[in-house]
């Protein structure tokens, strides 16, 4: 494939629809202010993107009222910022951390009309930011009420606009022939970490703006999926297991992917068959107005009439959503009431091993009224094979 060129910027239109609807999240949580401090919640609203979000001691903010946007800069960011027109009010500060959150707590105070204050800030679940405990303290001195804004914050970022449909499409084209090009190119004898920064280098070559670290294991049996690529070489028999990390637009492609050392068993064929056929066909059923819980009962039922043994439980979800974030809500789950709605862009992934062997086939779907769009080519109906 050709080089993806540099992601689009947001459209006007588009980053006024995010603020019109956050606006109606916030007027729905009586909050009167949010404050962002992470850098996905910052961009998704600002689409301001800088180098400086290397470093940590001159931090970038937002704060976010019900019709405007003001990011909060060190002075460092001016000739940036500047550049073009911007869709917020820009606040400078000198200093570092401190005076940062000094200038936040002046922002909502020059905006207030009474002493009853409702704030919320990006901090929670599957939300971290930066800088919390400082902004935390100025605000409380003020004798202004904080909460976290991650419901509101999460309630607006799970549905995506086709515009982030787009983008998540390139980042899997990205990311799907970085891998088949590698494992085309592979012998037997290869090590994790050579698989896997050949992986890394096409993912860059290929247009990505960042190839995070890849997940990425031989193994027969006794898979360990959270430790770094070693020089374990593969070996005929064992199955690569990678799960990629990359990033285009903001969004990263995260989707697993299989390969085995040497020509498989028929059980082996048989299993990978069985497995993505239920994976295509659960990721094809989902409609809008499920539940998390339904689509979970839909892949238990596909799963036990494909009589296929039981699935790994070391995860209680077998989805999730994704957008700006690797993985985000909702959790596919069994006990999740959570509705799938139009928008929703999710990852459906239920894992079988067996026998030493691993089968996972991740399809991603964008949610659509008239049914779910597959945002990435499927998985190959045969398992790829390194000779």
């Amino acid at each position: 494939m050709l080089p993806a060129p540099p992601s689009p910027e947001v459209p006007l239109d588009e980053l006024a629809t995010r603020l019109a609807r956050v606006g109606q999240e916030m007027a729905r949580h009586d909050v009167d202010f949010v404050i962002l401090t992470d850098r996905k919640n910052i961009e998704y609203f600002t689409d301001y993107r800088t180098l400086s979000w290397g470093y940590h001691s001159r931090p970038l903010f937002a704060v976010l009222g019900h019709n405007e946007i003001i990011v909060v800069a060190n002075k460092i960011e001016t000739r940036n910022l500047e550049a073009r027109q911007r869709a917020f009010s820009i606040r400078y500060y000198a200093g570092y951390l401190e005076e940062g959150a000094r200038a936040i707590v002046d922002e909502i105070g020059a905006r207030t009309r009474t002493g009853l204050v409702n704030a919320a800030i990006d901090y929670g679940q599957d939300m971290y930011g930066r800088g919390s405990l400082a902004i935390a303290d100025g605000l409380r001195a003020r004798g202004y009420r904080l909460g976290s804004a991650t419901e509101l914050l999460w309630r607006t970022r799970v549905v995506k606009s086709p515009f982030e449909a787009q983008l998540k499409r390139i980042s899997f084209e990205i990311v799907n022939n970085a891998f088949d090009d590698a494992v085309s190119e592979a012998r037997l004898g290869i090590t994790e970490v050579e698989l896997c920064r050949e992986i890394q280098a096409r993912i860059i070559m290929n247009g990505a703006e960042a190839a995070d670290p890849i997940a990425m294991t031989f193994c027969r049996g006794e898979f360990n999926y959270g430790r770094p690529p070693g020089m374990q070489p593969l070996q005929a028999g064992q199955y690569a297991w990678t799960d990629f990390r990359s990033t285009y637009g903001g969004y990263p492609a995260d989707r697993n992917r299989i390969a085995r050392g040497g020509a498989p068993e028929d059980w082996e064929v048989d299993a990978y068959r069985r497995t993505r056929a239920v994976t295509v066909a659960l990721a094809r059923g989902v409609r809008v107005g499920m539940t998390c819980g339904d689509v979970f009962a839909h892949f238990e039922e596909l799963w036990r009439d494909a009589g296929l043994p039981p699935v790994y439980g070391l995860v209680s979800r077998i989805g999730h959503g994704g957008g700006l974030d690797v993985t985000e809500p909702p959790s596919i789950s069994r006990d999740n009431p959570d509705p799938i709605e139009d928008g929703m862009i999710l990852h459906l992934e239920p894992k079988l091993e067996i026998d030493g062997a691993v089968f996972q086939f991740e399809e991603v779907i964008y949610v659509r009224n008239g049914g779910p769009e597959f945002l990435s080519e499927l998985s190959p109906d045969r398992l790829p094979v390194i000779n």
